[in-house]
C-alpha cells in the first residue's frame, strides 16, 4: 500500500521553527516529485514546496521562499520541511503529495489529480 506519513506539526511562536516529515512507501521515492501543500480555513490548498523528479531541482512559494527548506533522504524515503522564521500566516494543515514525474511545474489545475496524498499535519503559530 503506499503511504504518506507526514508529521512534525505543533504549536509554535512567531519566529520559531519547526521541521515536517513525510515518509513515503509503497512506491517507487526516485521516479516520484513529493510536494508540501497547506491549507488554512476558508484558504485555497497552496504548494509551498516541491522536489522535482524530473530535474532535481526544489522549488517555494513567494510567500515561503527564504524561511522553509525542503529535502529528500532517498535512502529513508523520507521529505522534510524545515520552517524557520514561522508567522500566523502560516498557520494551516500541512500536506505532502506525490507524482509521478515533474508535476511541480504544472499549476495548480493538476494538483487534484496528484496519485498520492498524505493526511495533513496542523501547524499554529501564535503572535
Amino acid at each position: 500500500d503506499v503511504q504518506l506519513q507526514a508529521s512534525g506539526g505543533g504549536l509554535v511562536r512567531a519566529g520559531g521553527s519547526l521541521r515536517l516529515s513525510c515518509a513515503a512507501s509503497g512506491f517507487t521515492f526516485d521516479d516520484h516529485s513529493i510536494g508540501w501543500f497547506r491549507q488554512a480555513p476558508g484558504m485555497e490548498r497552496e504548494l509551498v514546496s516541491c522536489i522535482s523528479s524530473s530535474d532535481g531541482r526544489t522549488s517555494y512559494s513567494d510567500s515561503v521562499k527564504g524561511r522553509f527548506t525542503s529535502s529528500s533522504d532517498n535512502a529513508k524515503t523520507t521529505v522534510y520541511l524545515q520552517m524557520n522564521n514561522l508567522k500566523p500566516e502560516d498557520t494551516a494543515v500541512y500536506y505532502c503529495a506525490a507524482d509521478l514525474g515533474g508535476w511541480c511545474y504544472s499549476g495548480r489545475a493538476y494538483y487534484s489529480m496528484l496519485a498520492y496524498w498524505g493526511h495533513g499535519t496542523l501547524v499554529t503559530v501564535s503572535s
